[in-house]
């Protein structure tokens, strides 16, 4: 099979790292691109185009990290979410701790994103801001 037959890597690597992370028992960050479609965030949090999440087993509930999208239910300022990341929209993911992670490269397999079904969106959301910038967030 060719390289561009085969499916995208990041599920399997936003997984692996995941795990190497927890191993080491530091908090795992992920970085997502909001302006991905199919997102479904605590908009009131996303800063120029992106937000990062503290996806640590204490901080979140029903962790999926499927291969087209990562979910999971989480609260933010004592709000319940459901949050929902389509893998295209995943940047990177690093150890809080000590910035040991991975940025993920862009892939031909995400090149047409289409929009997922998407769970309900939330009742109040904030508007979603322009471009995206990717930043070290310490």
């Amino acid at each position: 099979m060719s390289e561009l037959a085969m499916t995208p890597r990041r599920p399997y690597m936003v997984r692996a790292v995941y795990d190497w992370i927890l191993d080491n028992q530091l908090t795992p960050f992920l970085v997502v691109d909001a302006e991905i479609p199919g997102c479904q965030l605590p908009w009131e949090f996303v800063q120029d185009g992106q937000i990062v999440l503290n996806i640590t087993p204490t901080a979140v509930a029903n962790l999926v990290i499927g291969n087209d999208q990562l979910t999971f239910n989480a609260r933010f300022s004592g709000k319940p979410h459901q949050v929902f990341v389509p893998m295209a929209a995943v940047l990177a993911l690093y150890a809080r701790e000590n910035g040991a992670g991975s940025l993920f490269e862009h892939e031909p397999g995400y090149d047409t994103v289409e929009p997922m079904s998407e769970p309900e969106p939330e009742t109040e959301t904030a508007p979603k801001p322009a471009a995206p910038h990717l930043k070290v967030v310490k």
